[in-house]
């Protein structure tokens, strides 16, 4: 019986990814301007991971780069502002530093994304080399119009304002 051959991804040097073809990473740029955080992180990691193409694999960089623009106008839900807190130890006795969501957005606008991205990834070596294809800007500007940045696709993107009607009390 005929069995027809699947495509394993393979990591070509230094790169962990294919540099040239038709399996190179491409360049996307998302809006980040009143999106929710978490819904936006799970799009992005998808896309870092490479998991919207029909190419993935697991222990090869099949993902693809990301340039996050108006990172300082994202979202949360409920409350998160003054509940959601951030932590940084130093590793010495006593060195835990903690910052709410609300003064992490003022200090540093760009981390808020990135940790949640982080989070939704695996902690690897191959990870960490995904996450440097992830570029987030807090303000419209970005220096990567050179690389020809476009929207995401249909399939990897989803709507994540959703604006709900509110319910009619009888």
């Amino acid at each position: 019986m005929f069995q027809q051959k699947s495509y394993q991804a393979k990591q070509y040097g230094p790169h962990f990814f294919e540099p040239k073809g038709q399996n190179a990473p491409k360049w996307y740029v998302v809006d980040a301007k009143d999106q929710v955080v978490g819904r936006l992180a799970t799009v992005l990691a998808r896309v870092l991971i490479g998991k919207h193409k029909p190419t993935f694999t697991k222990h090869a960089d099949t993902g693809d780069f990301v340039v996050v623009i108006n990172a300082d106008q994202v979202v949360f839900t409920r409350n998160k502002w003054n509940d959601k807190l951030y932590r940084d130890h130093s590793g010495y006795v006593g060195g835990l530093k903690t910052k709410t969501a609300k003064q992490m957005l003022a200090q540093h606008p760009e981390e808020i994304l990135r940790r949640a991205v982080w989070g939704m990834t695996n902690k690897s070596n191959l990870a960490r080399h995904q996450m440097k294809k992830l570029k987030i800007f807090a303000g419209n500007e970005h220096p990567h119009q050179a690389q020809g940045p476009q929207q995401l696709p249909a399939g990897a993107a989803r709507n994540t304002v959703v604006s709900r009607p509110k319910a009619k009390v009888s």
